[in-house]
């Protein structure tokens, strides 16, 4: 606020919902955007206990469980990766075979 007191979270969700509209996007809540910003952390390779730190969370579980489907879809991205990675081209014929595909 420009007086420096404390903002009205009727007037800042009433304003959000006005932006919403005015740029045709669809209704969220503001507290989603909580949700999104600690997703985009968290995809981008910030560390779990930094995200808990800027959330607020007393304790690195609550962290954890909330954004535990992202973690896991990660942890696939990462899997899927890294068995690109080890498949052979097939450009070189001294390629060893691949005994398994990790998927």
């Amino acid at each position: 606020m420009p007086t420096g007191g404390p903002s009205n979270p009727t007037k800042i969700t009433r304003r959000f919902h006005l932006l919403l509209h005015r740029t045709e996007l669809r209704t969220i809540r503001f507290h989603d955007l909580r949700h999104s910003t600690a997703t985009l952390l968290l995809e981008q390779g910030i560390d779990l206990v930094v995200i808990k730190e800027l959330l607020g969370h007393a304790h690195i579980g609550v962290t954890a469980g909330v954004y535990a489907h992202v973690r896991l879809r990660l942890q696939r991205q990462a899997i899927d990766t890294l068995g690109n990675a080890l498949r052979p081209t097939g450009n070189d014929p001294d390629d060893p075979p691949v005994a398994a595909v990790v998927r």
